[in-house]
């Protein structure tokens, strides 16, 4: 580690050591680091393990620091009841968070007018009728120069469904999941229509379509191949629930030249960030939020029961949505690693250093400063830091959240740290606890044993399974769906 932290980039030099090259971006975080009087970052750690500056995986050193004590005031006081963590403690964390983390979201920012863009009735799995709409959410900027910003959604409910039901929203594409196709005799009218205004645009495809009259313009689709695994969304839809995608990137772009774009870029009228502004994650975040606006006015929808998912850096997203937004009733959280459910803390996989660098524009600018610590004031590490993702999690509480990983055999990397999103998930344990809620282990999270593979510890709100596939969530919904049944009340 002390090698390492010998290691530094400069102003000039910040995107070439390890950190893909985007002069746009690199320019923008060069500005931040001046704004905030840093002259070098520490590069985070390779992910691959055969190179010299290899992220570690030793258990032996992974632990330089203690997790934050969430139930204990920065001024040292003890938090004992619920009414201190709800009154003093949790707001304190979530300042913290906004201010050095995540960064805070304008107060004024314009309203989201959302409208259905096409509805469609389609059939999921075998035979499972839904109804999916996708809406479009504008976002204008009364000020001239900046272009609207068009939030995407895709929601798809059970056709027949009897009451209202629980809604999983999920981050990514709004693509209908299904398109219903024409009819044999749909597509022959189709493709007659179509054949009948080329040929009067140009009347020399006429000869062209009648030497070749079996060949249609519009014909139909071919059929699907039978999967006898169910997909993530028939699984959904077959336990009564519906979904809801929301793309994250029509709110603002993973990338750090995207900056003075996006929600981001029209919040600030093309101006770059102030330190304290918010990142991508936060972003997203609200995206997932103005979403929940509209679902909520759905008559079909249980609006008590909607809840957020997400994988890898969508993970991430979805933490911070559920931490931040306390209208969110359960959160599903894949594998996402710092920043998500893994210390900041640990010694271990990624680093600070990968989130300062590669990927800052995820973070407000002040979290750059935490990157600095033996190549440039302000000269802190990780170990400055309030708060960690025990506190994180414990934001959520007493609401119930599902941590869910793979294994590094299977292609969830070691670079996640599950032993470390352990760790953290049992230190937010006490504060589930203090709620009257249940958390998956009682006792010290340093010594704590992690469960076995497959093992789920799902008794209580906040729940932990580790299955054995890979960087997906995707084997353990099932698991997730039965157990946010049972915490939420809720009868199938």
């Amino acid at each position: 580690m002390m090698l390492r932290s010998l290691l530094s980039f400069s102003l000039v030099a910040v995107a070439t050591a390890g950190v893909a090259q985007n002069p746009a971006a690199d320019a923008d975080r060069a500005a931040m680091m001046r704004a905030l009087g840093i002259t070098a970052l520490i590069p985070g750690a390779n992910g691959d393990p055969k190179a010299p500056d290899a992220a570690s995986t030793d258990e032996a050193t992974a632990n330089p620091y203690p997790l934050p004590d969430a139930l204990r005031t920065t001024d040292g006081r003890p938090v004992r009841t619920a009414a201190q963590w709800r009154d003093v403690q949790r707001p304190a964390i979530a300042a913290i968070y906004e201010r050095e983390v995540y960064g805070r979201v304008p107060a004024d920012l314009p309203p989201v007018r959302w409208h259905v863009d096409a509805s469609d009735a389609e059939t999921i799995g075998f035979g499972r009728a839904v109804t999916a709409r996708r809406l479009i959410g504008e976002v204008a900027d009364p000020r001239p120069g900046m272009p609207p910003v068009r939030l995407r959604m895709l929601v798809v409910l059970p056709a027949r469904a009897t009451a209202k039901v629980p809604v999983l929203m999920m981050f990514g594409p709004a693509a209908f999941p299904a398109p219903s196709q024409p009819t044999a005799d749909e597509s022959e009218r189709i493709d007659a229509a179509l054949k009948a205004l080329l040929a009067e645009r140009d009347p020399a495809l006429k000869p062209i379509f009648a030497r070749h009259q079996a060949h249609m313009l519009a014909g139909p689709a071919a059929p699907r191949r039978f999967d006898p695994t169910p997909s993530v969304p028939e699984q959904i839809i077959a336990a009564g629930w519906g979904y809801a995608m929301i793309d994250p990137l029509s709110a603002q772009a993973d990338d750090g030249s995207g900056l003075r774009s996006g929600i981001i870029g029209l919040a600030n009228g093309g101006a770059p960030r102030r330190p304290d502004q918010w990142g991508a994650l936060r972003a997203w975040a609200w995206a997932a939020s103005r979403g929940f606006d509209w679902l909520a006015t759905d008559p079909a929808v249980d609006a008590t029961r909607i809840g957020i998912e997400g994988v890898s850096r969508y993970g991430k997203a979805a933490l911070v949505t559920m931490a931040f937004d306390p209208r969110f009733a359960v959160a599903l959280l894949g594998s996402s690693g710092k920043g998500g459910t893994t210390p900041l803390r640990r010694h271990f996989g990624e680093e600070v250093g990968n989130l300062a660098t590669g990927e800052y524009h995820w973070m407000a600018g002040n979290f750059l400063k935490y990157d600095t610590k033996g190549v440039s004031p302000p000269q802190l590490d990780a170990s400055a830091l309030p708060v960690d993702a025990n506190g994180l999690i414990a934001l959520c509480a007493p609401r119930p959240v599902y941590v869910s990983y793979g294994i590094p055999a299977a292609g969830d990397a070691p670079w996640l740290d599950q032993r470390g999103s352990w760790m953290a998930t049992v230190d937010a344990s006490r504060v589930y606890r203090l709620l009257g809620a249940s958390g998956v282990a009682d006792g010290d999270y340093r010594n704590m044993p992690m469960p076995a593979v497959l093992e789920a510890r799902d008794a209580g709100e906040l729940a932990w399974r580790q299955h054995d596939g890979g960087h997906t969530d995707a084997p353990n919904i099932p698991h997730f769906l039965t157990w946010a049944d049972r915490v939420l009340k809720r009868v199938r």
